[in-house]
């Protein structure tokens, strides 16, 4: 269904417990590498190395465009004449496809030609660089086919409705597939041997219609110095957009943070995307969350409803000093662990090994397949939950000598390490043991969002209607 689908995981070769997911050396990028790739930009003949394929998502036209020669119309310039087969034009989805002229330019050794099976159930398309197709399909339910909770009351028929009308949708997820699976293509023309990885709530199960895409570019599984090495091979990135992709891509925008980015919006998909480099706890923590979303049936739709709350009382951007929204989903899963009867448990610590940060990359994504769903024997609505989430962080949570823990499945002693002290909110990574919530530094902050917990468990306490602390319509509108 999708080509080169690999839905964010990098090919692996057929005996992958003995090679090195990218079966490369430690120092794979070094500064003369990096210079190399600077002039593989600047010199490559992209206009006869690659032809890339007019996008269409359903009833949306393929984009037009005599700006780039990436994306030219379907007529062939007379150059390309004395072309071979191999080099011409070829559908994504032609039973006669022939291998395209991107092998010559990004050759991959025999040994690495396979492709990881898609998260979904999909037919299986050659990839456009002949892979060998894959051994089997992994089995994961799609989520239209996870049972729903039942509604009893109405602020849980509230909760589902918001979620079923806002959840992302698998046509969602295809189109931000298909512009990875093209972007990871052109990217490698600068980096042959990189994979991009579609990460966040794009794949974690958490997703809403209104969400961006966050994609991962690995060059190696060392860590990047995000000052200077990622800095300098996202500028390549960002150069390589505004000047090959300019007729795909538009209002790409380099972004020098502390984890720099690469901001850019899709024409075809009209999707948003952020683009980073070696940020290799995202692509554990995305299948760790997905875990979880697919564990109990009432989680996503809390997630989902809280996300949306968050974002409606301005609590839910780290760039103004607030939760982000990894943050938030941590905050409900702990919330939800630490209830007299637990709703989930701490998978870290019951598959210790599917979930470990020492994992090589190309297995992450096989652990969510291996987990069987958890039988809670608490039967609280999705209005209680609500409602108790919003209670336990106003009341009940000591934000100043405790620190949330999904790893551990409970609040535990803050720890004493400079990068928690003069902290509002903590709340720990479950691989490296960061603060995901460092962003809230400013105690005007925090007591905004303590105060919006606890105004909220108030007004929603007293009338139970969710339009009492979220409208629905315009949360809706914004899907």
């Amino acid at each position: 269904m999708f080509p080169n689908s690999i839905l964010g995981r990098p090919p692996f070769t057929p005996n992958h417990q003995q090679h090195n997911f990218f079966a490369l050396s430690p120092t794979l990028y070094s500064p003369q590498q990096l210079i190399d790739a600077q002039f593989n930009f600047q010199n490559a003949d992209l206009s006869r190395a690659v032809s890339l394929q007019q996008l269409t998502y359903g009833s949306i036209s393929p984009i037009q465009t005599s700006a780039s020669p990436l994306f030219r119309g379907r007529k062939r310039l007379s150059d390309e004449k004395g072309l071979p087969l191999d080099g011409k034009r070829q559908r994504f989805h032609s039973p006669h496809q022939e291998p395209a002229i991107v092998n010559h330019i990004v050759p991959l050794s025999a040994e690495r030609r396979f492709s990881m099976p898609p998260l979904f159930h999909t037919h299986y398309v050659p990839d456009i660089v002949r892979c060998v197709p894959p051994f089997r399909e992994i089995p994961l339910l799609e989520p239209r086919e996870i049972p729903l909770p039942e509604a009893k009351d109405k602020l849980s028929q509230q909760i589902l409705e918001l979620f079923e009308t806002c959840q992302q949708q698998v046509s969602d997820l295809k189109k931000k597939e298909l512009c990875r699976a093209q972007l990871q293509r052109e990217i490698q023309l600068l980096f042959p041997q990189s994979r991009l990885f579609l990460v966040g709530s794009s794949l974690n199960g958490f997703g809403a219609r209104s969400s961006d895409g966050d994609l991962c570019l690995v060059v190696k599984e060392e860590p990047v110095n995000q000052k200077t090495e990622a800095r300098h091979i996202l500028t390549l990135v960002h150069k390589h957009f505004c000047t090959r992709l300019c007729g795909y891509i538009e209002r790409p925008q380099l972004i020098r943070a502390k984890v720099p980015i690469v901001k850019f919006r899709d024409k075809v998909s009209c999707m948003e995307f952020d683009l980073n480099v070696n940020n290799i706890v995202g692509i554990r923590n995305t299948f760790l969350l997905r875990a979880y979303a697919y564990l109990e049936n009432r989680v996503r739709p809390l997630v989902l409803v809280i996300k949306k709350w968050a974002s409606h009382h301005d609590i839910n951007d780290a760039s103004r000093g607030t939760l982000n929204s990894y943050s938030l989903v941590l905050m409900v899963l702990h919330y939800l662990q630490t209830l007299p009867e637990p709703i989930l448990p701490s998978l870290q610590k019951i598959y210790p090994e599917s979930f470990s940060p020492a994992i090589q990359l190309h297995l992450v994504h096989q652990a969510p397949c291996n987990v069987p769903p958890y039988l809670s024997k608490n039967e609280s609505s999705l209005g209680d939950l609500l409602l108790g989430f919003l209670k336990y962080y106003a009341i009940e949570f000591d934000w100043n000598t405790q620190m949330i823990s999904v790893r551990e499945a409970k609040a535990i002693p803050r720890p004493d390490g400079i990068e928690w002290r003069n902290k509002y909110i903590c709340v720990e990574e479950p691989f490296d043991g960061t603060n995901t919530a460092r962003a809230v530094h400013e105690k005007q902050k925090f007591d905004m969002i303590k105060d919006q917990f606890l105004k909220s468990w108030q007004k929603l306490k007293n009338k139970r209607d969710l339009n009492s602390i979220l409208p629905l319509r315009a949360a809706i509108l914004k899907r």
